[in-house]
């Protein structure tokens, strides 16, 4: 078993404070998605390795519990560090791994960072509180106690940003972590472990595990010493966990698919919303849960914004996201490609018109690239108005009524983010109280920030992560009562 890094970014798991091969000796393959060469061959776990992971969670709880709040937080304020560091050399690998251009990259890499020092500090004020008693012989208290172990998973799509808001604060909180990363994008999160370890945290406390998705979270859910489970993904897997989460009745933290809605109204400035409305769309090439799926255009600008927003779509430059000036890269893998020509297959097939775009980018040889579509004459029964669009395409439709607008756009299960752009404060006020969304970004295209609550409504998920909300996930509340001695 390797015990350390000799040079360059390891390829190993990490677990029990050591770098490790799968105690089966499998590993896996990295694959860039713009050419589709291998990145690199990274160490495949199995569930025999998730268990020894959590055992070694299991037995570092107590110590790092009992640690100083402050004595944690200096943890993630050097974790923070590091990454900030080193977040040129982060950036790219993520860029590698998952395709998105290297400037998304590098954003991407400091928010994580930002999550890190946020929870460092938010750490510090989870506070109990004094209760005044009935009975004068009595005293009552609230005091925070952290969850346990627990294990974390985590997709493809942001793979520094999502680990983060899940590691950082059960940390903060007292908890140890066991992470799983997504097969396609482990190379990060690899990252994110190398700065832990060198920041300092005990042997145990945070442990990294790459192996098959069902494998683990079996592991996850049938180990008693896993007390709450973090997952971001799809509803469908969402669901199947809160089954599973039955048998202990483990915690479980779900932030699950969305189908956003982004609305203009007729006083915004067109040619500047049709901007925002591009890079929202287009940012990481649609595969954005809260990115805008359906755009409601009122009728006396819908002509401008399309004009201005099939213009802008078209001179989006795509390409491998290392090179410079690139805005849109590649799909993350062949799978997703097919998914994205289906819908748009689909929605033609139902009357859609394809104002740009609309097919597989022929200008690569190899890779998985999807020209941004935009497309016109959308209707309900077009799969990219029921399922949830992971993919570079922007439907657009007309209203004319507030009231009707709110209706269609929550005419859905999901129900994580929406988005308004209105200069008038009564239409905002109306429709961040009449829209279904734990998000509601109002003239703002990129909402998400540390401090600030993350989560969905209905199908979209269960808890929030980030902020206070995003601390109080992993601490139970103890109810303390003290009755006194009588003089």
């Amino acid at each position: 078993m390797a015990t350390a890094v000799a040079s360059g970014l390891s390829r190993q798991m990490y677990i029990n404070g050591e770098w490790c091969d799968s105690g089966q000796g499998r590993t896996l393959a990295v694959i860039n998605p713009a050419d589709e060469s291998i990145v690199a061959e990274v160490a495949y776990g199995s569930r025999v390795d998730a268990e020894r992971a959590i055992e070694a969670a299991e037995r570092a709880f107590p110590a790092w519990r009992a640690l100083s709040v402050y004595d944690r937080a200096k943890v993630l304020k050097k974790t923070a560090e590091l990454m900030r560091d080193r977040a040129d050399r982060i950036a790219r690998t993520l860029t590698q791994e998952q395709g998105k251009p290297l400037t998304e990259a590098k954003g991407e890499v400091l928010h994580a960072a930002d999550t890190f020092e946020w929870f460092a500090e938010e750490g510090k004020r989870a506070y109990g509180r004094i209760i005044p008693p009935m009975n004068v012989a009595k005293r009552h208290y609230v005091i925070k106690h952290p969850v346990g172990v627990v294990a974390t998973i985590t997709p493809w799509n942001f793979p520094a940003a999502l680990p983060s808001r899940k590691i950082a604060p059960a940390l903060a909180a007292g908890c140890t972590v066991v992470s799983r990363p997504a097969d396609q994008t482990p190379l990060t999160l690899i990252h994110l472990f190398e700065c832990l370890a060198e920041a300092g945290v005990p042997p145990g406390v945070a442990n990294l595990v790459i192996g098959p998705s069902r494998e683990l979270a079996s592991a996850f859910f049938e180990h008693p010493a896993v007390r709450k489970i973090s997952f971001t993904g799809s509803t469908e897997v969402g669901k199947e966990l809160i089954r599973r989460s039955a048998d202990q009745v483990k915690r479980v933290s779900l932030e699950l698919g969305g189908h956003a809605p982004l609305i203009v109204f007729p006083d915004a400035d067109v040619r500047q919303v049709a901007q925002a409305a591009v890079i929202g769309k287009f940012r990481n090439n649609g595969q954005v849960c809260i990115a805008p799926s359906r755009f409601y255009l009122h009728e006396k600008i819908a002509k401008d914004f399309t004009e201005a927003a099939v213009e802008l779509a078209r001179n989006l430059k795509l390409g491998n996201g290392l090179e410079p000036g690139v805005q849109v890269g590649p799909m993350f893998e062949a799978k997703a490609l097919e998914k994205t020509t289906e819908l748009v297959e689909d929605a033609k097939g139902k009357g859609g018109k394809i104002l740009t775009g609309g097919s597989r980018s022929t200008r690569f040889d190899k890779g998985y690239w999807f020209e941004p579509t935009v497309l016109r004459e959308v209707n309900g029964s077009m799969k990219l108005m029921t399922e949830e669009p992971f993919a570079p395409v922007m439907p657009l439709l007309d209203f004319s009524k507030l009231d009707d607008v709110i209706a269609a756009a929550n005419n859905t299960p999901y129900g994580l983010a929406a988005y308004v752009f209105t200069n008038d404060l009564t239409v905002a006020t109306r429709m961040a109280e009449g829209l279904e969304a734990g998000i509601i970004a109002i003239n703002d295209p990129v909402p998400a920030t540390p401090q600030c609550p993350f989560g969905g409504m209905k199908e979209s998920g269960l808890g929030r992560e980030l902020a206070i909300e995003g601390l109080d996930a992993y601490l139970e509340t103890k109810y303390v009562s003290v009755g006194l001695r009588q003089s």
